[in-house]
């Protein structure tokens, strides 16, 4: 993933879901300015919906509420950081809706079905069940540009502590 860093994040617009929002909105992160944490996770999953198939013998499927918890818990740090959170999966806008709502998400979630992202940066997918999903990583932005890249992200429920950790060094 060492390839990624210095490159400029394509301008690709998402689907953009907030918790407290009704209605959704729009986002690219390339024309953030400033620090982003662009944290992408393959799936969430819901109660009384079975998982994909195979999900509990794939490494690295699980924890994408733990990872999300996570961020949720130290958002106010990341914005005293001058870092902007946002989430993307390949989930449609209503299922990440869902999920925001259901954890009280203090910032976006970025729907990505046709993996645009991934297929734009070559990034790691895996499939099951004639579905393919996005493999956990994260991509660290400063004006557009990525500046780390965290993959594999070993893990998801410490992952925004360790992240800020290592955020909270570079200078803003």
């Amino acid at each position: 993933m060492e390839r990624l860093i210095g490159l400029k994040l394509p301008d690709l617009v998402f689907p953009a879901t907030l918790a407290d929002v009704n209605d959704s909105c729009a986002i690219s992160p390339a024309r953030i300015p400033g620090r982003v944490v662009l944290y992408l996770y393959p799936y969430t999953g819901r109660s009384q919906v079975p998982d994909p198939p195979d999900w509990d013998t794939i490494p690295g499927a699980h924890g994408s509420t733990p990872q999300a918890a996570g961020f949720a818990a130290l958002a106010g740090d990341y914005r005293s950081a001058g870092v902007t959170v946002l989430g993307l999966s390949g989930q449609p806008p209503q299922w990440q809706a869902e999920f925001a709502a259901r954890l009280s998400l203090p910032f976006a979630l970025l729907s990505d079905p046709p993996l645009m992202l991934a297929r734009a940066l070559s990034l790691p997918t895996f499939s099951t069940g004639d579905v393919t999903y996005l493999r956990r990583l994260t991509l660290v932005l400063r004006d557009g540009v990525i500046t780390d890249v965290v993959y594999p992200v070993a893990t998801p429920g410490a992952h925004a502590a360790e992240l800020l950790e290592r955020v909270a060094k570079t200078a803003r």
